[in-house]
């Protein structure tokens, strides 16, 4: 399918400035397109995720992301969404925690020569001067116009400065100067951004006589309608791992609800649609296989492979991994970690039996569980295989008859699972 189209099915776009040329543009041209971030804090949560994910979208179907750390804006505060005035950073913090998310960033996006750009917008704030920039830009905006954004609306009741009522144009000048030195043309940002993005698109339309457009991403909310990306207990679920850990982050989305499933795996991963379809049509117990996969490929994306693949092993022996046999592949490469890595694992109990007992026609599958600790008796083992309970390296034992031999083995080690939670690693010994 088209990038458009994509965008569409997978619910990244609220709304539009102009859909149809906004249409045409993304699926006829190469298009430079930004999002801003404003280092207001040292950390992105799972919150700033969504117009991330957008990006990686556009950026994978061609299109060149421009990543803007406000460090101008920030000094400032921007009222959207907020009830009440920011608290006001030093230069010295809001420096520090824009390297910070610029590290965090570096992440998602892949910044070669030609592929996409890093900027801050304190770059082109820092030297103006605010009789110029009056004249410049203070110009082209109406005071009633701006009175009428949401952002300046919900606030005039409980107060609004001056400075956050600047908000709106410096957001609209990042447009503008973008535009001019790197031919930006489309801004991506949340639903609640909406105001000043549009003030965005006409400040380019009447200062460089060039139509842009603008698309803004939905407010995601959880199943109890709050702000998607907080624990159970109210807290942010944050990027930055010595504040939520690989762990932690690696269960909060494992731990999401069954109905969530298509929507988050949409959202937050790179997987085909269709293939997410599947996933989603999976029943319990099944679904639990899609809400791995959600996981590990949400872990991975925000803090690499390794670390995700910790986190699953890790969640996996405390809590019981789900059946990966759900009927169909699937392309996360978490397939791979369940047959290899779980094999060897010096996260899983082991168990030392001689390799003599796998020589020649091997162990008698029903005493290996046994001797393994997984049953107390031959009789239980038994019963665990024919209920279909019993796997080794990750293949489920299909009958009592089976015998298992030292070709089994990698690296001396075998991994047995009985049911979903229990699990003990083999190893050989002389």
């Amino acid at each position: 399918m088209g990038v458009y189209q994509e965008l569409h099915e997978r619910g990244f776009i609220y709304q539009e400035t102009d859909a149809e040329a906004g249409q045409y543009l993304l699926e006829h041209e190469k298009v430079a397109f930004y999002t801003g971030f404003d280092p207001t804090g040292a950390s992105l949560h799972v919150g700033h995720l969504l117009p991330i994910m957008a990006m990686r979208l556009l950026q994978r179907c061609g299109h060149i992301p421009i990543v803007l750390v406000g460090g101008a804006t920030a000094l400032v505060g921007d009222p959207s969404g907020k009830q009440s005035v920011r608290p006001i950073l030093t230069r010295e913090e809001v420096a520090a925690n824009a390297a910070s998310l610029r590290q965090q960033l570096s992440r998602f996006f892949s910044m070669k020569e030609g592929e996409g750009h890093f900027v801050n917008n304190l770059d082109w704030f820092k030297d103006i001067s605010y009789l110029d920039f009056l004249r410049e830009v203070g110009t082209k905006f109406s005071i009633n116009r701006m009175l009428a954004q949401d952002s300046v609306k919900s606030r005039l009741e409980t107060g609004l400065t001056f400075l956050e009522f600047n908000y709106s144009i410096l957001q609209a000048y990042d447009f503008q100067i973008l535009n001019r030195k790197l031919n930006c043309r489309l801004q991506l940002g949340g639903q609640d951004q909406w105001g000043n993005m549009v003030a965005g698109v006409e400040l380019v339309r009447r200062t460089n006589q060039q139509e842009v457009y603008g698309i803004t991403v939905p407010l995601l909310l959880d199943s109890n309608g709050q702000k998607f990306g907080k624990t159970a207990g109210g807290n942010n679920v944050w990027l930055d791992a010595a504040r939520t850990s690989f762990f932690d982050y690696y269960q909060f989305w494992r731990n999401c609800e069954d109905s969530e499933v298509v929507k988050l795996l949409c959202f937050f991963t790179d997987l085909p649609v269709d293939e997410i379809q599947q996933l989603g049509a999976l029943e319990a117990p099944a679904i639990n296989r899609a809400k791995e996969i959600l996981a590990y490929e949400a872990t991975c994306l925000a803090h690499g492979k390794a670390e995700a693949e910790k986190a699953f092993l890790a969640a996996g022996s405390k809590f019981g991994f789900a059946e990966p046999d759900i009927g169909f592949d699937v392309s996360s490469e978490i397939t791979a970690i369940t047959a290899d890595s779980l094999r060897g694992g010096d996260h899983l109990p082991t168990v030392s039996l001689s390799g003599s007992a796998f020589a020649d026609d091997g162990c008698w599958s029903v005493k290996l569980f046994t001797d393994a600790g997984l049953c107390k008796s031959n009789g239980e083992a038994r019963r665990l295989i024919q209920g279909g309970g019993a796997y080794i390296n990750d293949q489920r034992v299909t009958g009592v008859d089976i015998n298992v031999t030292l070709s089994e083995f990698k690296d001396n080690h075998i991994i047995l699972r009985a049911g979903k939670k229990n699990i003990v690693r083999v190893a050989l010994s002389s």
